[in-house]
C-alpha cells in the first residue's frame, strides 16, 4: 500500500507540473478545489474518490484520502478523477516511460478544453498537431482499448469515440457520455 501511495504522488506531482497552468492557480479554497475535482466523476465514484491538489510551489497534497481507489484533481484547467491504473499510466506517460498492461478508467464529466491528438505533450493548439476539444467522456486506458476498432483519424468527429494520440505507445480511448450526475 505505500508503494502504491509513492507510485501514485510521484505520477500526479509529474502530471501536475506538466500541464498545471497559472489559470488553474487562480486562488481557490480547499473545499472549492475538492467540490470542483470531485465534479469530474459520478456521483457514486466521486463519494469516496480522493482529492489531491499542487501547490504553487510544485507540492502535491492530498486533500482527501481515496477509499475507492479514485483520485479526482486538475490537471491544468481540466478536472479529471482516474482510477489507480490510469494514474500510472498518467504517470508512465510524464516519465516517457512505458505504459501499464493495464487496463485504467477516467472521468472527465466536465469535458476538457484541448489537447493535441498526436503529441501528448503539447501544451498549446498549433496549425499542425491536430488539437481537439472533447465534451464530457471517458477514458479507457491499456491495451484492450486499442483493440475497441474505434477511429485513429487525427481531426476525429468527437462527439463519437475516437482514439487519442494513436501509434503512440500512449493511445487511449476517448469516450464521450452525456454527463450523468
Amino acid at each position: 500500500m505505500r508503494v502504491l501511495k509513492i507510485t501514485l504522488t510521484v505520477a500526479v506531482a509529474g502530471l501536475f507540473i506538466a500541464v498545471v497552468t497559472r489559470t488553474q492557480q487562480k486562488e481557490m479554497s480547499d473545499a472549492e478545489y475538492t467540490e470542483q475535482a470531485l465534479s469530474a466523476a459520478p456521483e457514486a465514484v466521486a463519494r469516496d474518490a480522493g482529492v489531491v491538489r499542487m501547490d504553487a510551489n510544485g507540492t502535491m497534497r492530498t486533500l482527501r484520502a481515496s477509499k475507492n481507489d479514485f483520485t479526482c484533481m486538475f490537471a491544468g484547467t481540466d478536472m479529471m478523477c482516474n482510477d489507480r491504473n490510469s494514474m500510472e499510466f498518467i504517470g508512465a506517460m510524464m516519465k516517457h516511460a512505458a505504459p501499464p498492461d493495464k487496463v485504467g478508467i477516467s472521468y472527465m464529466l466536465a469535458g476538457d478544453r484541448g489537447a493535441s491528438n498526436t503529441d501528448p505533450y503539447a501544451t498549446g493548439k498549433t496549425a499542425d498537431n491536430h488539437w481537439v476539444v472533447t465534451g464530457p467522456h471517458i477514458m479507457l486506458f491499456g491495451p484492450p482499448s486499442k483493440t475497441l476498432g474505434y477511429t485513429e483519424a487525427k481531426d476525429p468527429d468527437t462527439n463519437k469515440p475516437y482514439m487519442m494520440w494513436a501509434g503512440t505507445p500512449y493511445e487511449h480511448a476517448m469516450i464521450p457520455i452525456s454527463s450523468v450526475k
